[in-house]
């Protein structure tokens, strides 16, 4: 199964194998930055089936924090699209909204950092929801 995507403007696309594992609502500080204060959807794939076939991503990572993760994101439109984690070596987390299929996706297994939700996040109900990342 491709899974494929792209960002806004379309300057930068991806192919992964799927199907994705790990899917997730992340409502951590961190996200609530990335996502304009929601929390970020997303999905792991492994790294070893995944391409950029289009253009190329800009990248950041936190120097203030241990085991900060890198967020890829189109340097045109900014759209975030990937992050890396040292925890999660042998996969890439995208960003659901940059999925061309969003059904690819197939809905959140689990909540994370239900520590740092705003009054106002709506929690699932439907899930697992973790205080942190679940181990």
């Amino acid at each position: 199964m491709a899974i494929t995507g792209r960002c806004y403007c379309g300057d930068v696309e991806f192919q992964a194998e799927g199907p994705g594992f790990m899917k997730f609502e992340c409502y951590c500080r961190e996200c609530q930055y990335i996502s304009g204060g929601g929390p970020v959807i997303g999905m792991a794939v492994l790294k070893d089936g995944f391409a950029l076939t289009k253009g190329a991503v800009a990248g950041f990572t936190r120097d203030d924090l241990p085991y900060a993760v890198t967020r890829e994101f189109c340097p045109r439109c900014g759209t975030h699209m990937f992050t890396r984690a040292p925890g999660l070596p042998q996969g890439i987390i995208l960003k659901i909204g940059s999925l061309d299929n969003a059904e690819d996706f197939g809905g959140a297994e689990f909540a994370a950092f239900s520590c740092d939700a705003q009054d106002w996040h709506r929690l699932p109900s439907t899930i697992p929801v973790h205080d942190r990342w679940p181990r």
